[in-house]
């Protein structure tokens, strides 16, 4: 199915939105798709091939019931054949069918959980029994492959705010580094210089240190520096 060019993505919403247009390319049957997620209050759609299927969704998640809500809840999968026959979701059935024009669904949790989120695909068609044993098993190969594809994705944000975060802690420490030897002051009192610039130039901690590594200067403030017998932040000791 050629799934790891396609899931070469940035973000686990492109990711998700790679899944959902996937189904419908490559599943049997399949007219439209989503995915759902929940996080433990309520369920949202966070991609979709078309409206048809956001529409279909929230139809469930204002009842409360439904395949992709039940697959998600339940950890299970489910294929109706004809919801406008299923005494298992009547309601939803009766709807989707009459005004969607909706009669066959398969609903699969993906096997991904990012902290108190899980998500769901959910594939729908227009045709009575239009998914079979093999749209099945593709469309569950697609759910495994989705899932995986969604924890390298968040492994890799991750990964990437670890690095952003080590980054700027490593300018703070080499800014400070530069005004403790200019100011002759301790390492608390050289934070608290950078903290005063950031404030009173109304700019992010870590853009200021940046500065003061590249250019060795400390932008002006509106308060005084502190002086070597000083408590962080300025105050006498």
């Amino acid at each position: 199915m050629e799934l790891g060019t396609a899931f070469g993505l940035r973000n686990s919403a492109q990711t998700l939105a790679a899944v959902a247009r996937l189904a419908v390319e490559r599943v049997p049957g399949a007219d439209h798709a989503s995915v759902t997620s929940f996080d433990g209050v309520r369920f949202r759609t966070v991609a979709a091939t078309d409206d048809l299927a956001r529409r279909a969704d929230e139809i469930q998640y204002a009842l409360g019931s439904g395949p992709c809500v039940d697959a998600i809840v339940e950890d299970t999968l489910y294929r109706p054949t004809d919801l406008g026959d299923d005494d298992r979701w009547p309601e939803f059935g009766a709807r989707v069918s009459s005004q969607l024009g909706l009669r066959s669904m398969l609903s699969f949790r993906l096997g991904h959980e990012n902290g108190d989120v899980v998500d769901g695909l959910n594939l729908y068609s227009a045709e009575v029994g239009a998914f079979d044993e093999r749209a099945q098993l593709l469309g569950l190969m697609l759910a495994t492959h989705g899932a995986m594809a969604l924890a390298v994705t968040a492994n890799q944000a991750r990964v990437d705010n670890l690095h952003k975060a080590l980054e700027t802690n490593r300018e703070i420490g080499v800014a400070t580094g530069v005004l403790m030897a200019q100011h002759h002051v301790t390492q608390d009192q050289a934070f608290g210089l950078l903290r005063l610039a950031s404030q009173d130039s109304n700019r992010k901690l870590r853009d200021v240190a940046a500065d003061v590594v590249e250019t060795g200067v400390l932008p002006a403030v509106q308060r005084r520096s502190p002086e070597p017998g000083d408590t962080p932040g300025g105050t006498p000791g």
